[in-house]
């Protein structure tokens, strides 16, 4: 069974509002800090999955507006980054850049190290760590191939999904918990640096300056800014250089927000508009719910109970990689616990998660600009370029 374009919508719309229903009457949701498309989505998953396990009938979705949603979230982030924040961000970006290289070289000692202990084979561990779990799914799906063919791990499709839905499931509830525990062990205080609005912070619309207008305005920017971005893109894969789609459109992004507003110094730029927050958080949001909606956890039914261990040792170690090394390193501040909430997230996820991770986070606690930069820069465009050259050198060790 096949739900079309606006089906789908209004099933993310209900889980959207289900997952913030739930978080106003639980208080668990509330205390961790848990995102509320996680909490809305996790739960319609599990509900499709006892359709198919009690009715044998599978539940699709028309995923196509899902990925414009995840384009117009990111230019979004783009236009709220100034240089200057940049700049201030730059030293964290560098450390968190470094911390996050390292910590793939565990994530593959850790699967291939658990593979070897219960006699299944070494690559089964590596499609176990940094491939599924800080690549996601669309760096298993780009690798299966290649173990499938070369390796002969036949069901190597099928363990990579399982791993990367276990990683976005658990990326999306750790993230709260740490931040939360962080926060209030170190009674952190989130900065008061007169900044712009950005995703993440509380903006209240009775004050407001939010207008048909102002949205007007800030669509017809953004609509701008993917344009460039899918331009930058087509332009990059002539010289073989092949980055997300909405890799190009924050970069766009960040490129006019930091020219136009200089050259047109009269033109009504959307940084300082709540509009722009509003709309980052209805995309980010929807889109999640479409993403974990739409995930076949009766996958995991299948996986060995070797996979079950390394998954839940990987758990542990994001957890205190994340609060002792990450948090320490970044230097024990506020942004540096929103920052490893997000962390949490895009080790065991995606990039989204750990958005959310740090939305959730941040709208309870006080706005983190900087975490909003590094973290994206790092999980969309660093992290898997160093994954990919991480990823050849144990493939060729273990050859």
């Amino acid at each position: 069974m096949i739900l079309d374009a606006r089906e789908t919508l209004i099933l993310a719309i209900f889980v959207l509002f289900l997952g913030k229903y739930l978080n106003k009457k639980i208080l668990f949701f509330r205390e961790y800090n848990i995102p509320e498309p996680v909490t809305g989505g996790v739960l319609a998953s599990i509900f499709f999955g006892l359709i198919y396990f009690y009715f044998d009938l599978i539940i699709s979705f028309s995923l196509d507006q899902r990925d414009t949603l995840l384009i117009v979230f990111f230019t979004t982030i783009g236009l709220s980054a100034k240089f200057s924040t940049l700049i201030r961000g730059g030293k964290t970006l560098f450390i968190l850049l470094i911390l996050a290289i390292i910590f793939l070289f565990i994530q593959n000692l850790t699967g291939i190290s658990v593979a070897n202990l219960t006699n299944q084979s070494s690559y089964l561990g590596l499609i176990s760590g940094s491939i599924s779990l800080s690549g996601g799914h669309g760096t298993t799906i780009a690798w299966s191939e290649s173990f499938i063919n070369d390796y002969n791990i036949k069901n190597a499709l099928e363990i990579g999904i399982a791993c990367a839905t276990f990683g976005l499931v658990f990326g999306g509830l750790i993230g709260g918990p740490i931040a939360s525990y962080l926060i209030k062990k170190h009674n952190l205080k989130p900065s008061k640096e007169n900044a712009p609005l950005t995703v993440g912070i509380k903006y209240n619309i009775d004050d407001t300056v939010i207008s048909v207008d102002s949205m007007l305005i800030v669509l017809f920017i953004i609509s701008i800014c993917i344009g460039l971005g899918t331009r930058l893109h087509a332009f990059l894969l002539i010289y073989d250089i092949q980055l997300p789609m909405f890799v190009t459109c924050l970069f766009s992004g960040i490129i006019m927000t930091n020219t136009i507003p200089f050259i047109f110094k009269g033109i009504p730029w959307p940084t300082s508009n709540p509009s722009l927050p509003l709309i980052s958080d209805l995309a980010l949001g929807l889109f999640l719910a479409m993403s974990l909606m739409s995930l076949q956890l009766w996958t995991l039914v299948d996986l060995a109970l070797p996979l079950v261990v390394v998954l839940i040792m990987q758990v542990i170690f994001t957890i205190l990689f994340s609060i002792f090394v990450v948090f320490k390193l970044l230097g024990k501040s506020y942004d540096s616990a929103v920052i490893a909430s997000g962390y949490a997230g895009l080790a065991m996820g995606a990039t989204p998660t750990a958005i959310a991770n740090m939305t959730a986070v941040t709208k309870k606690y006080g706005v983190s600009h900087k975490a909003f930069i590094v973290v994206p820069l790092v999980g969309a465009f660093f992290i898997d370029i160093a994954n990919a050259i991480i990823i050849n050198i144990f493939i060729s060790i273990l050859s």
